[in-house]
């Protein structure tokens, strides 16, 4: 129990340093890192499809 409190202080903390740096980039900045997300997501979308063989 003890390390799952860990873990939420943690992500908690993270979470607040990630929300801060998004809060100190210009509107060019965070329109970039959201059109790579885009780009990203819309690769894994349209991308085919391999199957693995074990």
């Amino acid at each position: 129990m003890e390390t799952n409190k860990n873990n939420e202080i943690d992500i908690k903390a993270m979470e607040k340093k990630r929300i801060a740096e998004i809060k100190s980039l210009s509107y060019l900045e965070r329109l970039e890192r959201m059109m790579a997300i885009i780009e990203v997501s819309y690769m894994l979308r349209t991308a085919t499809r391999t199957q693995c063989k074990k």
